[in-house]
């Protein structure tokens, strides 16, 4: 008897009695096994195929040894989480659709109606609205501590706090916390400590073991650590994304069933292009290290226009010597930054014309997020960001910088024909 298989694919061809739509949706070729590639494949799925009804009861969503629906994980979507917590030196992973929606999650598995969730003063700002108008509607409040005096935390805290959210560095405003003495107290008090980890991007620090030396099993760190994969994961500034990395088996099952009741789920795609992109996650982070202190260094020269330049690695700036702390080892004695840094300007310029500036800068763009190839530049009110005025920042118009990948020498000229415009627009009396 004739073997029907095709002698170049070894494939059974269709059912000959199938109509060509069937064929075509029901088709047998399987492609041989053992292809291999720099990039891993790309998996998308709604249904999951079972082998049998046998096999299909003994799955369960939870369990990583097999698939049971697209939303609750892909070969793709497994691969990235794997990568992710070892980025961040973690054991759990769980994805959501946005790094706000990561913050989200935390929040809505971890807190129920009468408990209170504890946000730093320089919190960012969808975090805090979340908190604010979505979490208190569920019967949940928020308290605020200042991230720079560690004891703040003891005087917000109530009986009723079971959350403590810490960034490093602070969102706009750049303070870098005393992060040991932060999980410390929050720990002694008996509240879970979350980390909005996107500046630091699994790189400057490790979250989940702060004091190093310790043995294993004695680490001093943080519960969960929040990822922005917007930011410098996907690097091209055209995927959102984020993460929620534990390595506590428990509380990653409370993340994984608010995850899966609330139907959070991302984009095969997405995914591709983050798994594309970490490779190179420290080389473009270092570099736009470099770059923005090259260029923090450069506004800090020009006291005449510039009150204060924020950025951790600065001396001088709020919560350098935590910084110092945290992010520089005997290893790399230079630490390690997220390329941003925020400048004041003097009091006697206007907000009119600081937009002047903003607006005559032609590398940095006007954008809100970073991480990515292009420089941005954005302006922020602290009046309405902080109240009252913190004290360790000048009274005058606050800019951020997110330092891109084009040449520093280009930004620096930039920066200095912006200031030019500056000045023209000063010495016109307008503003």
């Amino acid at each position: 008897m004739v073997d029907p298989r095709d002698e170049r694919t070894g494939s059974a061809p269709p059912d000959r009695g199938w109509s060509l739509a069937t064929a075509l949706i029901h088709h047998p070729y399987r492609p041989p096994a053992g292809f291999d590639a720099p990039q891993p494949g790309v998996f998308k799925a709604s249904t999951v195929f079972f082998p049998s009804v046998a096999a299909m009861r003994a799955r369960h969503w939870s369990d990583r040894r097999g698939y049971t629906y697209g939303l609750h994980g892909t070969p793709t979507s497994f691969t990235l989480q794997e990568r992710l917590a070892t980025l961040e030196g973690g054991s759990h992973c769980t994805l959501a659709p946005s790094g706000l929606a990561a913050i989200a999650l935390v929040d809505l598995s971890l807190l129920a109606a009468g408990d209170e969730v504890l946000l730093p003063q320089n919190a960012y700002g969808p975090g805090l609205a979340l908190a604010r108008d979505e979490l208190a509607r569920y019967g949940i409040g928020h308290r605020l501590y200042d991230p720079l005096r560690p004891e703040s935390l003891s005087e917000s805290w109530g009986p009723r706090v079971r959350l403590v959210w810490v960034e490093a560095a602070g969102s706009v405003t750049m303070e870098f916390p005393d992060l040991v003495a932060l999980v410390e107290r929050s720990h002694r008090s008996g509240a879970l400590v979350a980390l909005d980890n996107t500046w630091g991007a699994g790189l400057a620090f490790r979250p989940f073991d702060l004091v190093p030396g310790r043995s294993a099993g004695q680490e001093l760190g943080v519960d969960l650590s929040v990822h922005a994969l917007t930011k410098y994961p996907s690097g091209g500034g055209d995927v959102l994304m984020g993460s929620v990395v534990t390595r506590d088996a428990v509380l990653h099952r409370r993340i994984e069933q608010t995850h899966m009741r609330l139907g959070l789920g991302v984009g095969a795609n997405d995914v591709e292009a983050v798994l594309r992109a970490l490779p190179s996650l420290e080389l473009r982070y270092d570099a736009q290290d470099a770059a923005a202190r090259t260029l923090a260094r450069w506004c800090a020269r020009r006291s005449d226009v510039f009150a204060q330049v924020l950025h951790p690695a600065l001396e001088g700036s709020p919560g350098h010597a935590h910084w110092r702390a945290s992010c520089c080892t005997a290893q790399r004695p230079e630490g390690r930054a997220a390329g941003l840094f925020s400048v004041i300007f003097d009091a006697r310029y206007s907000q009119a014309q600081v937009d002047a500036f903003c607006d005559a800068l032609r590398c940095f763009r006007l954008g809100y997020s970073w991480g990515g190839p292009v420089s941005l530049v954005m302006p922020y009110d602290i009046q309405s960001l902080r109240e009252p005025w913190p004290a360790h920042l000048a009274r005058g118009s606050l800019v951020r910088f997110s330092v891109g990948l084009e040449a520093v020498e280009d930004l620096q000229r930039d920066l200095e024909q912006g200031l030019r415009a500056l000045e023209r627009h000063a010495d016109s009396g307008q503003g």
